[in-house]
C-alpha cells in the first residue's frame, strides 16, 4: 500500500474555498459512512485485545492479559527485531537506490531512458509473493540460475542463500527501489531546471548537479520515501513469508499470520494485540511522516514552466551506468517474473531434470481444471473491474467531499480516508473477517466476492482518492458555475460538465485500482471461502501445502493479466504515482 502526500493540506488550505451545499446533509452522511467503514474494524481490534475471552464470547471480562502474553512472548520480540532489519535495510538501499535512478532517468543523457522509466515501475505491480516465489526458483538450492552456476563451476553448492534475514533484507530492499523512484522522479520533474543549469554553466559536472542542487531540492521526497521504507518494513509479509519459510525467519506479520499455530487454538487476544501494536506503530510513522514533509517543504523549488534545460551529459558514464540499470532490472523483474514463468511451463523440477524435455502445459490444465484455482482466477478478474469500478466511484465521491464539503467535514473526511494508509492489509482482512462473522446484518456478506471488494475498497482508499483528488484539481469550476447559471442544480452541473471531462481521469484510476486488486493478496487471506477465492490468497494458501506446481501457473496468469492492463495504461500515459 503506498500513498505520496495529499496535495490537500497546506496548499489546498491557502485557495480560496468554495464549498458546494448538499440537501439532506450529503456531505455528513458520506463522512459518517466512510467513517463506519474504517474505524469500526479498527475499533473491533482495539477492543478485542483488552478482553479475557473472544468478543462474541458470553463470558469475557477486561484486562490485559493478552497485552502480557505478547509482550512477555521471546518470539514476538525476534520478529519485531526481523522486522526492524529489514525496514532498516529498505532504507538504506532502495532510498540511494532509488534516487540516483531517478536522477538518471530525469536529468540525463542515460540511454534508454523512456524504456526504463516504464520497465522500473514494474515491481510496483507485482505482487510480493509472486517475486518471492520467482526468486526462489531462480536462485534457490534447485533453482536454474543455482542449477547453471553449479554445472559451469563444477561444484556441489553455491556460495549464495537467500532464506537468511540479510538475503531476505537484501531482496526487499532492491525490490522496493521503485518505490522510492517513482516519488522522487515525480518531484524532479518539476524541478526549477534554471538553478541546475546555472550551476552547469558555472562548471559543475553531473555528479556535483546531483549532490549539490538536485538531491537537495528533491529532499521532502526523499525523506518522504525513507519515512514510507520505515513504514513498509514493518508491513512487509509475502517476501519474508515465503523466503523465511525454510529457516524459520518470522517477521511481525508472519507472525501474527502463524500465531494460531504457534499457539494451537484461535489467539483472537493475542492476534488482536499484534495487530494494533502494528496500526500503532504505523500510525506513529505516517505522524512522523507527515510532520517531515510539512518541516522539509520548504526546500522544494517548484516552478519556472516551460523551462527546460539540456539533459545533463554523464560522458564516461553513460554506458557504464546503463548496464548498471539494466543489471538491476535484471535481477528485481527479469529474474524472479522469468524463474515464476518458467517453474509453470516444466512438468518437473530439480537436480538432473532436462528442462527442455520437461516442457509442458499439464500445471496449467491442471489449474483450469481445479474448480477452487480456475475460479480463483474468474473472481479475481470480476472483483478487479467490478469492484474496481464500485471502488473508483467510492473515491470520486470521497476527494469530491474532500474538495467541496464545508471545511469541518472536509478536512475530518481527508485524515479518515487517509487512515487505511497506516493499517497493513493482512490485519485489516482479520478485522474485516471479524466483523462479518459477527455483525449481524453482515453476515449474509461474508460467503460473498462483496466482502472482499469491501475489504479492498477501504485498504486501497488513501490511493484511490489520491488519484481521484489529483484529477479534480485538475479540472476548473468554471465548467460548472456556468452550468449553474444556465439553470442547472448541483448534482446537473458535476454530470453534464465536469464529468465528461473527467472520464479520461476516471479511465486512468479504474486501470490503476484494477491492477492493484490483481496483486493484493494479504488482505484476502482472512477472507477467503469456497466460492471465494481470489488469486493472491490463494497463492498464500497454496504455499502452506507445497503445491508450487499450482502456485507458479497461477503466479504467472497474475503476471500476464498485470502485464497486459499495464501496457493498456502505459500506452494512454498512465503513471501509477
Amino acid at each position: 500500500m503506498t500513498a505520496a502526500p495529499t496535495p490537500s493540506g497546506r496548499e489546498r488550505a491557502q485557495l480560496p474555498v468554495r464549498t458546494v451545499k448538499v440537501p439532506g446533509g450529503g456531505w455528513w452522511l458520506l463522512l459518517a459512512a466512510v467513517s463506519l467503514a474504517v474505524l469500526s474494524p479498527l475499533l473491533l481490534l482495539a477492543y478485542q485485545s483488552l478482553l479475557s475471552n473472544p468478543f462474541f464470547a458470553p463470558v469475557k471480562t477486561a484486562g490485559l492479559q493478552a497485552y502480557q502474553q505478547v509482550l512477555t512472548d521471546a518470539a514476538f520480540w525476534r520478529a519485531f527485531g526481523n522486522s526492524a532489519v529489514l525496514a532498516a535495510a529498505m532504507i538504506f538501499i532502495a532510498v540511494p537506490l532509488g534516487a540516483l535512478l531517478a536522477f538518471l532517468v530525469t536529468k540525463t543523457d542515460l540511454p534508454m531512458g523512456r524504456a526504463f522509466e516504464v520497465l522500473l515501475l514494474t515491481p510496483i505491480f507485482v505482487s510480493p509473493i509472486v517475486l518471492g516465489v520467482g526468486f526462489i526458483v531462480a536462485l534457490g538450492p534447485s533453482g536454474f540460475l543455482s542449477a547453471w552456476y553449479m554445472q559451469t563451476f563444477g561444484v556441489t553448492g553455491v556460495p549464495w542463500t537467500i532464506y537468511t534475514l540479510p538475503a531476505i533484507a537484501l531482496i526487499a530492499g532492491l525490490t522496493h527501489v521503485p518505490y522510492v523512484y517513482l516519488y522522487v522522479s515525480t518531484t524532479m520533474k518539476n524541478l526549477d531546471a534554471s538553478l541546475e543549469e546555472a550551476a552547469r554553466l558555472s562548471g559543475a559536472n553531473v555528479w556535483t548537479v546531483m549532490m549539490r542542487v538536485t538531491l537537495p531540492l528533491v529532499r521532502p521526497a526523499l525523506v518522504y520515501s525513507a519515512m514510507l521504507m520505515l513504514l513498509l518494513g514493518f508491513e512487509i509479509f509475502g517476501l519474508p513469508l515465503v523466503l523465511g519459510d525454510a529457516r524459520g525467519v518470522d517477521v511481525i506479520t508472519t507472525y501474527l499470520y502463524r500465531l494460531t499455530a504457534i499457539t494451537g487454538v484461535p489467539a483472537y487476544g493475542p492476534m488482536a494485540v499484534v495487530a494494533v501494536t502494528l496500526i500503532l506503530l504505523a500510525l506513529i510513522i505516517v505522524f512522523m511522516q507527515r510532520s517531515l514533509s510539512r518541516t522539509r517543504g520548504s526546500y522544494a523549488s517548484l516552478g519556472s514552466k516551460g523551462y527546460r534545460s539540456e539533459r545533463l551529459r554523464l560522458g564516461a558514464w553513460r554506458w557504464p551506468l546503463t548496464v548498471l540499470t539494466v543489471l538491476y532490472l535484471l535481477f528485481a523483474v527479469v529474474v524472479p517474473m522469468s524463474g515464476v514463468l518458467l517453474r509453470s511451463l516444466v512438468s518437473s523440477w530439480g537436480p538432473g531434470v532436462n528442462l527442455l524435455h520437461a516442457l509442458s502445459l499439464q500445471n496449467y490444465l491442471s489449474v483450469f481444471h481445479t474448480p477452487d484455482l480456475s475460479r480463483a482466477i474468474l473472481n479475481t478478474v470480476v472483483l478487479a473491474c467490478v469492484g474496481g469500478a464500485l471502488a473508483v466511484a467510492v473515491y470520486l465521491l470521497v476527494a469530491l467531499a474532500i474538495q467541496r464539503a464545508p471545511r469541518g467535514v472536509s478536512r475530518t473526511l481527508d485524515y479518515v480516508a487517509g487512515l487505511p494508509r497506516a493499517v497493513p492489509g493482512l490485519i485489516m482482512g482479520l478485522a474485516m473477517l471479524w466483523l462479518f462473522l459477527f455483525v449481524p446484518f453482515l453476515k449474509p456478506m461474508r460467503p460473498t466476492l462483496l466482502s472482499i471488494a469491501i475489504a479492498y475498497t477501504v485498504v486501497w482508499m488513501p490511493y484511490g482518492v489520491r488519484l481521484l483528488n489529483a484529477t479534480l484539481s485538475q479540472v476548473s469550476r468554471d465548467l460548472e458555475e456556468a452550468a449553474r447559471i444556465g439553470g442547472a442544480n448541483a448534482t446537473q452541473a458535476f454530470l453534464r460538465a465536469t464529468l465528461p471531462v473527467l472520464r479520461p481521469g476516471l479511465v486512468a484510476a479504474w486501470l490503476l485500482i484494477f491492477m492493484q486488486f490483481v496483486r493484493e493478496y494479504s488482505t484476502g487471506v482472512y477472507l477467503l471461502t469456497p466460492g471465494t477465492e481470489v488469486l493472491g490468497a490463494q497463492i498464500v494458501q497454496l504455499w502452506g501445502t507445497g503445491a508450487v506446481d499450482a502456485i507458479a501457473a497461477l503466479s504467472s496468469v497474475q503476471i500476464l493479466i498485470i502485464v497486459v492492463v499495464y501496457a493498456l495504461a502505459t500506452r494512454i500515459g498512465v503513471r501509477p504515482g
